[in-house]
């Protein structure tokens, strides 16, 4: 439990309780003030009051906020590499093949787990203060909130689009040049486990460009507007460049011409889409510093851009 106090300003005067609480602690979500107002944790000098009760300006208000466990996995040993650690953020490097919440046929061994095992102070907030999601398949960076305050400062980020996301990616077919997919992304119209570019579909912005050129593939850096489900791999294959790997996205797998044999064993070997979540840029929700991480590409991709680079030469 910590106890928080504020001054009602006087230009607040006529406003609501709800609303005011909404302005002097904006560290917390609407719905958690709401909640706390009801259950009698908001004192306005000294009495409880209702939501929807106005304010005159000038009085104390008192806060109880109290952390209340929302979770309910059960934490467990996995390893995680973690990038950097304060009292309010978290920043990870997630191995390709690590589900990060769980879901469906993944109930057990997931980032979520693995936090709630790290740190058991995390099952007080929404998804372990998970706010973010790359897919299993995809390697990287990802933050996670260690306070409240945190999750809601580092979701408003989100949703302002403030936070810097860039991938490295490696597509099928050459680039002569990178550009801007503008396209919104739904729920496939037949397979609900896929997306798709539709009409209908949900604002995506995705910007690219090429990193290095090979024969029949190309190395791309891909940067984030928005965040929507898939939305490199669907926003990719949309261009006619799906990722190296992809099995959803990328169709049917077929071998290069003039394949060398070691590209041919690395080709062979890749089973998951060929995809990075390299660097990762945030203003820190306590102290405002941006801040950002990179982390290079996994052993698995670095020996494909080898071999592939090796490839051109023979």
């Amino acid at each position: 439990m910590t106890r928080l106090t504020e001054e009602v300003p006087f230009e607040m005067a006529g406003m609501r309780l709800d609303q005011v609480l909404a302005e002097l602690f904006a560290d917390y979500s609407r719905s958690k003030l709401q909640s706390w107002i009801k259950s009698g944790r908001v004192q306005v000098n000294g009495l409880t009051l209702k939501p929807r009760d106005k304010l005159v300006g000038g009085e104390t208000i008192a806060l109880d906020a109290e952390a209340e466990i929302v979770i309910t996995a059960e934490p467990e040993p996995i390893p995680l590499e973690i990038i950097f650690e304060d009292e309010s953020l978290l920043i990870v490097d997630k191995p390709a093949g690590l589900v990060v919440h769980p879901a469906i046929g993944n109930w057990n061994g997931t980032l979520l787990n693995a936090l709630l095992n790290h740190d058991s102070s995390l099952e007080t907030l929404p998804r372990a203060g998970i706010v973010h999601r790359i897919d299993k398949e995809t390697s990287g960076l990802l933050m996670i909130a260690k306070t409240l305050q945190a999750h809601n400062s580092l979701t408003q980020q989100l949703q302002d689009r403030d936070i810097t996301r860039e991938y490295l990616a490696i597509t099928r077919g050459r680039m002569t040049a990178g550009g801007t997919v503008d396209e919104p992304i739904g729920r496939h119209p037949t397979d609900r486990k896929r997306y798709a570019v539709r009409e209908n579909g949900k604002h995506a912005v995705t910007h690219y460009r090429v990193g290095q050129r090979f024969t029949r593939h190309t190395l791309v850096q891909v940067k984030l507007e928005t965040g929507r489900t898939h939305q490199i791999r669907v926003h990719m294959a949309h261009i006619r460049f799906p990722l190296l790997g992809d099995p959803v996205y990328g169709g049917r797998f077929q071998m290069p011409a003039d394949c060398g044999e070691r590209l041919e064993k690395e080709l062979r070997s890749f089973k998951r889409q060929a995809l990075h979540a390299a660097k990762l840029g945030l203003q820190h929700p306590v102290t405002d510093e941006y801040l950002e991480w990179e982390q290079p590409m996994p052993e698995d991709m670095t020996r494909l851009l080898e071999a592939l680079a090796e490839n051109e030469r023979d």
